[in-house]
C-alpha cells in the first residue's frame, strides 16, 4: 500500500479483515506499506499489521513479495504509481478519483487494458458501492422495480471547512487534489448515480464557488496561502435515457459531518438512501393502491442481502469500515476468478470526464456542457 493516513487506515482494515470474514480464493498478506516519513509509516505499520515499510513507492512495487499495489495517495501521484505498478506486473487498486485530469485517466485506462491481457486487474476505490443497501438498490433498479428512471437527486455535504481559520491541506491545492469538493465528494455522487442508474451522464450545467480564498499554512508558517480549489459545487445533468439529475457537493454545510443522500424516482417507484442510516433503504412501490402505498424502510441486514451472509445475524448493523472489507473481497475474487472487476479504470475515466465537464461548465457561467465521449 502506498499512503498511510486516513484512507490508508481504512484500506488496512479492509485487507486485514476480509480473509477473516469471507471464504476467499486467496488470503491477503500485508507485506509492505510506503510513506515518505519513515517514523510515521513505521508507526502506522505497527498499528495496522504491515510486515515491512518503504519510503519510496518505486522500491515497493519492485518487491517480489508484492502482487497487489493499493494506492491511497493524493490524486497528483495516482497515474505515475498505477502505470508503473501495472507495468511491473502488479494488480492495482487506486483510490478515487482515478486521476486529476482526463488525460492522466486515459493513460491509466490504456495501461490497465494492456495489463488485462496479462491477467492483471485494475480497480478504482469507490467504496460506497460496497454499502450493502446501495448494492441492493442497484439490484432493485436492474430488476425494473422503478420502471423508467426519471430523476436522480444526490447530495454529499460536510462542514470541516466552515471555519475560515481551518488550515491549508493538500486537499485545498489544485496541483495536488485536482479539484476540491467536486473531486473529493462529487466523484462519489457521479459514480453512485451512474452505477445505480446503470447508465452514464451525457451533459451537465454547473456552478462552483470558493468561499474562503486564503487559509493559514502550517507547512510553511505563512499567515495565509491561496486556496486553489472549490469549496462547493452544484450541478444538474442529463443521463443517456433522458432522465434528469441534480448534484450538490460541499465542505461548507455547517452541521453536516459526512452526509451523503441519494434518491431515484421512476415511473413505478422510488428509492432513497442516507449514509447516516447506512443499513437502511427507503423504497416506495408506486404500483400499490394509493391508500396503502408509501415509503417503507428495508433493513438491509438479511443473509440474502449483498455481503451480509458472511456477517452477523439479521438486525445487527454494519458500518463505514465494512465497505473496505467488501472492496478487498471483491478485488480478490476478481483476481482469482477472472470475473470483470467493477468499478474498472474505464469507469473511473467516465467519472473523470463528468468532473471535467462540470469544471468547464462552471467556468462558462453554468453553460450546458456535454460530457466528452
Amino acid at each position: 500500500m502506498v499512503g498511510y493516513a486516513f484512507m490508508g487506515a481504512a484500506h488496512s482494515q479492509g485487507w486485514r479483515t476480509a480473509g477473516r470474514v469471507f471464504d476467499l480464493p486467496a488470503r491477503p498478506v500485508l507485506a509492505a506499506v510506503c510513506g515518505r516519513d519513515r517514523d510515521a509509516v513505521r508507526a502506522m505499520a505497527d498499528r495496522h499489521g504491515w510486515a515491512a515499510t518503504e519510503t519510496d513507492w518505486r522500491d515497493l512495487i519492485a518487491r517480489d513479495d508484492v502482487q497487489v499495489v493499493d494506492i491511497c495517495t493524493p490524486g497528483d501521484s495516482h497515474a505515475e504509481i498505477a502505470i508503473a505498478a501495472l507495468a511491473a506486473g502488479k494488480h492495482v487498486l487506486c483510490e478515487k478519483p482515478l486521476a486529476n485530469t482526463v488525460e492522466e485517466a486515459r493513460a491509466m485506462v490504456e495501461a490497465a487494458r494492456q495489463a488485462a491481457g496479462r491477467g492483471q486487474v485494475a480497480m478504482v476505490g469507490f467504496n460506497y458501492r460496497r454499502v450493502p443497501a446501495l448494492t441492493y438498490a442497484r439490484t432493485l433498479v436492474a430488476e425494473g422495480r422503478l420502471g423508467v428512471l426519471r430523476h436522480i437527486r444526490a447530495a454529499y455535504r460536510q462542514d470541516w471547512l466552515v471555519d475560515p481559520a481551518a488550515p491549508m491541506t493538500w486537499r485545498l491545492r489544485r496541483d495536488r487534489a485536482g479539484s476540491g469538493a467536486l473531486g473529493d465528494l462529487g466523484a462519489h455522487l457521479v459514480d453512485l448515480a451512474q452505477y445505480l442508474a446503470g447508465e452514464e451522464l451525457t451533459g451537465v450545467s454547473a456552478l462552483t464557488e470558493t468561499f474562503v480564498r486564503r487559509r493559514p499554512d502550517p507547512d510553511t508558517g505563512a499567515r495565509s496561502a491561496e486556496v486553489t480549489v472549490d469549496d462547493a459545487a452544484l450541478f444538474t445533468g442529463r443521463l443517456a435515457s433522458g432522465a434528469l439529475a441534480s448534484f450538490e457537493a460541499t465542505r461548507m454545510a455547517a452541521g453536516r459531518k459526512n452526509s451523503l443522500r441519494i434518491e431515484l424516482n421512476g415511473e413505478k417507484g422510488s428509492l432513497a438512501f442516507d449514509l447516516e442510516r447506512l443499513n437502511e433503504l427507503a423504497f416506495h412501490d408506486h404500483t400499490e393502491p394509493a391508500h396503502t402505498a408509501g415509503f417503507r424502510r428495508i433493513l438491509v441486514t438479511e443473509p440474502g442481502h449483498p455481503y451480509l451472509k458472511a456477517w452477523w445475524p439479521p438486525g445487527h448493523a454494519l458500518g463505514y469500515e465494512h465497505t473496505f472489507v467488501h472492496q478487498a473481497r471483491d478485488l480478490l475474487e476478481a483476481i482469482a476468478t477472472g470475473v470483470p472487476v467493477s468499478p474498472s479504470f474505464a469507469e473511473g475515466l467516465q467519472v473523470q470526464r463528468v468532473l471535467a465537464a462540470v469544471a468547464e461548465s462552471a467556468e462558462k457561467n453554468a453553460a450546458y456542457t456535454p460530457v466528452s465521449p
